[in-house]
């Protein structure tokens, strides 16, 4: 079974791709995926996807520079199909340890839920600062989206981060070193990698292969490609199999 853990509704002109909210289960089954975890900045439009499809849930996308935001995620939280909060610092313009952050890192803690930081580029968005919130709410499930990305240096980084934070994830999607999704298995243990697609943006199937051929032994291989992403959105008492 494979859980996408990283996935865009929506149109993006500008990357020359979609993924329309009411293609998203056909897009789930053409890619074998048995649980996709969607979000984009319009939040009711992934309130609609994912009633709408039984194999997706949501996170919702919290920008913390706007006015009510707190309000509106604990609003969209209070629904089952939602698992956490996706934060974009990049694209947002704001530090991940900026004060106007720990609100929406506190609702998050308090329900058991995690965070998805965009994590891979300069300046908002490296593993270093990202790190600075898991250090302040130890208790918060971190999950560093990209795994750093396409610089080794950042890649590294996310790596070494999430040995010394054990409350830090790794997530596969738009990162090209099969390899370093290796060592990181061998160096945190596969409870704390998973695998995601960064769809549309990507291509689940090569993002899928990576994974898959990059060394990961059969049973760690599934905790990456399904069984992480189940316990860290669903909880320990996610099914795994």
């Amino acid at each position: 079974m494979i859980t996408d853990a990283h996935m865009h509704i929506g149109d993006y002109p500008a990357f020359n791709v979609r993924l329309d909210p009411s293609a998203l289960g056909e897009h789930l089954d053409a890619n074998g995926i048995s649980t996709g975890i969607v979000f984009s900045t319009d939040n009711e439009a992934v309130a609609k996807a994912i009633i709408t499809t039984a194999s997706a849930c949501g996170l919702v996308w919290a920008n913390p520079k706007h006015p009510g935001v707190l309000a509106e995620a604990r609003d969209y939280l209070s629904a089952p199909e939602f698992r956490g909060i996706k934060l974009h610092p990049l694209l947002d313009g704001y530090l991940p340890d900026d004060p106007m952050v720990w609100p929406l890192a506190e609702l998050a803690a308090e329900r058991g839920l995690p965070v998805l930081v965009h994590c891979g580029h300069p300046p908002f968005s490296l593993p270093w600062s990202i790190e600075s919130l898991a250090a302040r709410f130890p208790e918060l499930k971190v999950i560093l989206g990209h795994m750093g990305h396409g610089n080794i240096v950042w890649i590294d980084g996310a790596i070494e981060v999430a040995e010394r934070r054990p409350n830090v994830f790794l997530e596969t999607s738009g990162m090209p070193m099969g390899p370093k999704i290796a060592e990181a298995v061998r160096r945190l243990g596969a409870g704390r990698v998973m695998y995601g697609s960064d769809s549309p943006f990507h291509d689940p199937a090569p993002e899928q292969l990576k994974v898959q051929r990059c060394g990961i032994p059969g049973e760690e291989l599934a905790m990456v490609m399904h069984g992480t992403a189940q316990r860290v959105f669903f909880g320990a008492a996610a099914a795994v199999s």
